[in-house]
């Protein structure tokens, strides 16, 4: 944290990692990436990094690296004073194991995927140094070493143990604001639940349909599916002791949860209210695909059991049934395997399959 120009490395250069490189370096700050892909190594070393936001092509010579032992091959050995992790959720911790020979004593590490990986890697590292980020622009990668952002928002920063005072904090803050609007929250779990419950719908239900988000909730079905699934989030969240952060400051998730009453009639005005919220989010991000999508056609394994897995491990604690999660997790997985089509049609399947299901619990009419 003494360094006058500290430097940063970023490990996964997919679209988040790759837009955040690719800004930083063009505040001119200090920024390196470990990508875990020769490809866009390769190609980041043949033409820098090329990235695109607010319609305007940038290109960066950003030192890129495939794994550490190549960028010590190289005669780099210089240590890094700060992490920005944008790895897929599972090769996580790996990940950090793997880059810490190349880190400060107290680097702090930035965590920026979906999911509820703060926890575990607390549970791993030194948790004074691991840091929340939940990331609220879109990005992907269009060829490696090329990527996108595709849609506006910044970074909200945080911990799971709020302090008044963090100087780290603060200096995290300072280095990443000159490239991306930055926030700080004083409750990141909320943070961190709401996105998830967005991500557990957004991401399965695009996994398995390959449809964008304004394409699928046009479907009624679609967005019935989508509140189930939400309430699910909810239910295990209140139990958790959670107190969920309304998503961009307007979404309040707990309201957009169905109730009892709502779940077992088959209409009210406040189940249309939602419907119609829903409608509006698909009208607003109509473009937006699913992460989880992206790494199939890739031909990576799904990171599902960090988000909707996620749910149904902790619902089982608590004993609160997430069948919808369940079959949501279990059916992207049949699509990545190529046992099922990705369409609308796989989708309306789990739909119908699921309905009886929450019958049988006496959870919905």
């Amino acid at each position: 944290m003494g360094a006058e120009r500290p430097k940063i490395v970023v490990v996964g250069c997919g679209g988040i990692g790759g837009v955040l490189a690719a800004r930083l370096a063009a505040a001119g700050a200090d920024v390196s990436a470990i990508t875990h892909n020769p490809d866009v190594a390769k190609s980041i070393a043949a033409r820098g990094l090329v990235a695109v936001w607010d319609g305007e092509f940038h290109n960066h010579a950003v030192p890129a690296w495939a794994t550490l032992e190549t960028r010590q091959d190289s005669g780099e050995s210089s240590l890094f004073d700060l992490v920005l992790l944008a790895t897929p959720p599972d090769a996580a911790v790996a990940a950090v194991h793997a880059i810490e020979p190349a880190l400060t004593v107290e680097a702090p590490i930035v965590v920026l995927q979906n999911g509820l990986l703060e926890e575990r890697l607390s549970r791993t590292f030194d948790a004074e140094r691991v840091i929340g980020g939940v990331v609220a622009f879109g990005a992907s990668m269009e060829d490696p070493g090329k990527v996108q952002q595709t849609s506006n928002g910044g970074i909200t920063l945080g911990r799971l143990v709020h302090q008044d005072e963090d100087p780290v904090l603060e200096w995290v803050e300072s280095l990443l604001s000159v490239a991306i609007p930055i926030k700080r929250s004083q409750n990141l779990r909320g943070s961190r639940w709401s996105k998830l419950a967005i991500n557990c719908t957004i991401s399965a239900c695009g996994a398995i349909t390959g449809e964008t988000l304004g394409s699928m909730l046009r479907a009624r079905f679609v967005r019935r599916l989508a509140l189930e699934t939400m309430t699910e989030v909810v239910q295990v969240a209140l139990a958790e002791g959670v107190q969920l952060e309304k998503v961009s400051g307007t979404l309040d998730l707990e309201w957009l949860a169905m109730d009892a009453d709502e779940r077992l009639r088959g209409g009210s005005p406040s189940l249309m209210a939602k419907h119609g919220v829903l409608l509006a989010v698909g009208a607003k991000y109509r473009r937006l695909r699913s992460s989880l999508r992206r790494a199939i056609e890739r031909g990576r394994t799904p990171s599902v059991v960090d988000l909707n897995g996620e749910i149904v491990e902790r619902g089982k604690r608590h004993n609160i049934p997430t069948p919808i999660n369940e079959a949501l997790m279990d059916a992207v997985f049949s699509v990545a395997r190529g046992e099922r089509k990705a369409n609308m049609q796989t989708l309306e399947t789990v739909y119908e399959d699921t309905r009886k299901v929450l019958r049988n619990l006496r959870l919905v009419a």
